[in-house]
C-alpha cells in the first residue's frame, strides 16, 4: 500500500483558530498511529503541509518521517515552474510581452538553491483568462496567517508593516513549528508565512553572536502582496463600521450636525463614566474622549498630518488636521 495525504496540516490549521485542538490533536495522533506505524501492509507514504510539526503530540506514535522544507536542497527541482517554461508558454499563448509583469505577480519562490520559481496554480490561470489576478492566494486558506498577524504584539504588526512597503526584515527561522508557541512566539509568525509560501528568503547569513542563521525576507510578489492589502482592509470594512466612513465623509464635509449625531449613538451605545473616572484618567477624563476621536480620524493619515495636543499662538489644540503635499488650504 502507498498513502499520499495531502495538505494533513489544515485540519490542525482550523482546529487553532477555532479553539478545538485538543480533541483534533487526540485524533490525529490516533490516526497516524494506526495509519502510519501499525499498518502491516504500507509499503511507504507521502504527507505534504505547510507547517512543519514534528514536536507536537500527534507524532509521538510516529515512527520518524524524513522532512524535506523550503529550504532543503532534496527534490528542490521538483516544485514549480521555472522561467524558462513560463515564458516559453507565454510565448506560446501569444503574451511574450507580459513577461515583465508576469513575472512580478507570480514570480518570488525560493526552494533550496533554485531561485525565481512560480507559482503552478497561478500561471495556469493567468494563462487561461489572461488577466492579472490574486488566483492561488484566492483560493488558499489563510485562517492561521490571519489570526497570528491580528492578534499579534505590536511589534510583529510594525514589522509586518515594512514588508507591505517592500522592504526586507532580517529575522530568525525555526521551521519546527509548535502550536501552542505561535501566539507568544514572535518568529513563529515568519516561520509559518515562509512555509506557506507568502515569504521569500533573499539571503541567508550566519550570525557569529548568536550561532544562529538570520534571513532577509520579503513578501514573495504581487499577489501575496495584494492579498495581505485585502486582508487588511477586510478587517476595517465590516457593516458594523458604515458609520465610521460616514463619520469621516461628514467631519471632510464641515456636517457637524451628522458628526454629532454618530458621536452621540456611538457614547449612548459604548461609553460608561467609569472609562474616564477609573486610573489613570481620574484627574483627566477627557483623555478617554481625546483618544477616542483621533482613532475615528486615523484613516486620513495618509491625507492628512494629524498632530495632537501641540502648542500654537497663546494656548493649544486638541487636534490639528494639516493636508499633506501642498493641497488646498482650505481643507485644513
Amino acid at each position: 500500500m502507498i498513502i499520499l495525504l495531502d495538505e494533513y496540516d489544515t485540519p490542525m490549521q482550523e482546529a487553532y483558530v477555532s479553539g478545538y485542538w485538543e480533541e483534533t490533536s487526540r485524533f490525529m495522533r490516533n490516526l497516524f498511529n494506526s495509519t502510519f506505524k501499525m499498518n502491516p501492509y504500507l509499503e511507504r507514504a507521502l504527507m505534504t503541509g505547510i507547517t512543519r510539526v514534528s514536536k507536537e503530540s500527534i507524532f509521538s506514535d510516529f515512527n520518524n518521517p524524513e522532512v524535506v522544507t523550503t529550504t532543503s536542497e532534496k527534490y528542490e527541482t521538483c516544485f514549480g515552474f521555472t522561467v524558462g517554461e513560463v515564458f516559453a508558454a507565454l510565448d506560446e499563448y501569444g503574451l511574450s510581452e507580459r513577461k515583465g509583469e508576469v513575472k512580478k505577480w507570480y514570480d518570488g519562490f525560493t526552494f533550496g538553491r533554485q531561485t525565481d520559481i512560480y507559482n503552478p496554480w497561478s500561471i495556469a490561470n493567468y494563462l487561461e483568462k489572461q488577466k492579472l489576478g490574486a488566483y492561488w492566494a484566492n483560493n488558499s486558506s489563510n485562517g492561521l496567517v490571519e489570526k497570528l498577524i491580528r492578534e499579534g504584539s505590536k511589534a510583529i504588526k510594525q514589522d509586518f508593516e515594512q514588508l507591505l512597503r517592500g522592504n526586507s526584515l532580517k529575522v530568525e527561522i525555526d521551521e519546527q513549528i509548535v502550536y501552542a508557541a505561535l501566539s507568544g512566539k514572535r518568529n513563529a509568525v515568519w516561520s509559518l508565512l515562509l512555509a506557506s509560501g507568502y515569504l521569500n528568503v533573499e539571503r541567508q547569513e550566519f550570525c557569529e553572536a548568536t550561532g544562529r542563521h538570520e534571513y532577509a525576507v520579503t513578501l514573495t510578489n504581487r499577489e501575496v502582496k495584494l492579498m495581505f492589502e485585502d486582508m487588511i482592509q477586510d478587517w476595517f470594512m465590516s457593516d458594523e463600521e458604515d458609520g465610521y466612513n460616514d463619520f469621516i465623509k461628514a467631519l471632510l464635509q464641515g456636517d457637524t450636525k451628522s458628526m454629532n449625531m454618530y458621536m452621540n449613538r456611538v457614547a449612548m451605545r459604548t461609553f460608561s463614566y467609569f472609562d474616564s473616572g477609573k486610573n489613570p484618567s481620574r484627574a483627566e477624563p477627557e483623555r478617554f474622549y481625546h483618544g477616542f476621536v483621533l482613532g475615528l480620524m486615523v484613516e486620513l493619515s495618509r491625507r492628512y498630518v494629524l498632530t495632537s495636543n501641540r502648542e500654537s499662538g497663546f494656548g493649544r489644540y486638541d487636534v490639528m488636521l494639516e493636508p499633506k503635499n501642498g493641497q488646498n488650504e482650505s481643507k485644513r
